[in-house]
């Protein structure tokens, strides 16, 4: 994956648990501090689990915007939340790990399918859960696509 795409800048671990809504924005909000969203991408994340859940399984969700709002990208990137207790996503599913995306063009699919196919396993999931540097996170990331 390419390194501007995730960074150790771009992975907050040991969040305090916090309402969906809210992980969604600090999300957003972190797409938005490293440069890859304009503000108003929030809005389409948030409208995005309004149309139907991002969470994935295994306790993982990834929030991103509707296609309305691909207007809002400015370059591909992800951001990566870990939460040890887990965030309520409804329907008695757990996130412990919020992933935020962002493509540009068609980058997103090939970002999607590379966490799709590290989440995919559950081992990666437990040590994303557990994951104490943002640097272990990389890793998992990046070997668990392979």
């Amino acid at each position: 994956m390419a390194t501007e795409i995730l960074t150790k800048e771009n992975i907050v671990l040991n969040l305090a648990s916090e309402s969906k809504n809210d992980a969604i924005e600090r999300a957003g909000k972190l797409l938005v501090s490293r440069g890859y969203v304009k503000e108003n991408y929030i809005e389409g994340m948030k409208a995005r689990e309004f149309e139907v859940s991002t969470f994935m399984g295994n306790g993982v969700a990834i929030p991103h915007g509707t296609n309305n709002h691909k207007a809002e990208i400015i370059k591909s990137g992800i951001v990566i939340l870990q939460y040890p207790n887990g965030v309520d996503y409804g329907d008695g599913n757990t996130a412990y790990i919020v992933i935020g995306i962002a493509g540009k063009g068609d980058d997103h699919m090939e970002i999607l399918s590379k966490i799709a196919l590290t989440i995919s396993d559950e081992n990666n999931v437990e040590k994303l859960k557990n994951a104490k540097t943002p640097e272990e996170v990389i890793t998992i990331i990046e070997e668990g696509a392979m």
